[in-house]
């Protein structure tokens, strides 16, 4: 339940449309449900703008189900991450609605249709091998109602790639720049353009690479300013920053 969806059910209760102790029951799970497995914050799109996000990794199918079952009973879109074949086979026997992304590894459901956002956000990858985790970033933006222009395969290993694309990206309120291999892509971006970027560092690459670990130093040692990082691979957590960043009023 967001802030408007509270408004609205208040003054059915108010007008009497709605009876004190329907209300009570439903405000007595607006906090969190406890599902056994998991407790279910329902009161997160309320409090900082979008619903609980389900990690599959290091879950069971039957958790996921039941996880999305109870979430399914409210009105919210739900985004599961981190989501093979296997899960999404288990969740589409109850919910045909659902959908798989398999190069983001995500399974979304529209509950609600969102106004898309007048601002856009540019998803940027250094390499075609980098998409998987940019992947993951443009959908969690798109479903939490922002638009999202994707810039694919514009590393700095011919960076003329990059300028030829350089109006699409500065026409962006917020960037999310995802490379691998030594990450420079980031800093690159955020010497031309006067938004803030978001720099996500993927674990590709070779040995020295170390599994992303370079790329990560390097762009949190970047001399461009305006740059912030995410942890390795973690597209979700750059989707759900640039959303909040552009839907800034």
């Amino acid at each position: 339940m967001n802030t408007k969806e509270l408004k609205f059910f208040l003054k059915k209760i108010r007008d009497g449309k709605i009876d004190i102790e329907t209300g009570i029951n439903k405000l007595r799970n607006l906090s969190y449900i406890d599902l056994g497995c998991a407790k279910l914050d329902t009161h997160r799109e309320l409090r900082v703008g979008y619903p609980e996000v389900i990690f599959c990794q290091g879950k069971t199918k039957e958790q996921v189900k039941t996880i999305i079952q109870a979430m399914i009973k409210g009105n919210a879109n739900i985004l599961a991450t981190h989501a093979d074949e296997e899960f999404f086979a288990a969740v589409k026997e109850f919910c045909p609605a659902a959908v798989y992304n398999p190069l983001a590894r995500t399974i979304t459901m529209t509950r609600k249709k969102l106004r898309p956002s007048k601002n856009y956000i540019a998803v940027v990858t250094a390499g075609t091998s980098d998409l998987p985790v940019a992947e993951e970033a443009a959908v969690t933006a798109e479903i939490s109602g922002n638009r999202v222009e994707r810039i694919v395969d514009v590393g700095v290993a011919g960076i003329h790639r990059l300028l030829d694309k350089l109006d699409l990206i500065r026409g962006a309120r917020v960037i999310i720049a995802v490379a691998g291999m030594e990450g420079a892509l980031p800093s690159v971006i955020a010497g031309l353009v006067d938004k803030p970027v978001i720099a996500v560092p993927t674990s590709v690459g070779y040995g020295a690479s170390f599994q992303g670990v370079a790329a990560l130093l390097a762009m949190l040692n970047s001399c461009a300013g305006g740059v912030s990082v995410v942890n390795i691979d973690n597209g979700f957590g750059a989707g759900c920053m640039a959303s909040l960043i552009n839907k800034l009023k």
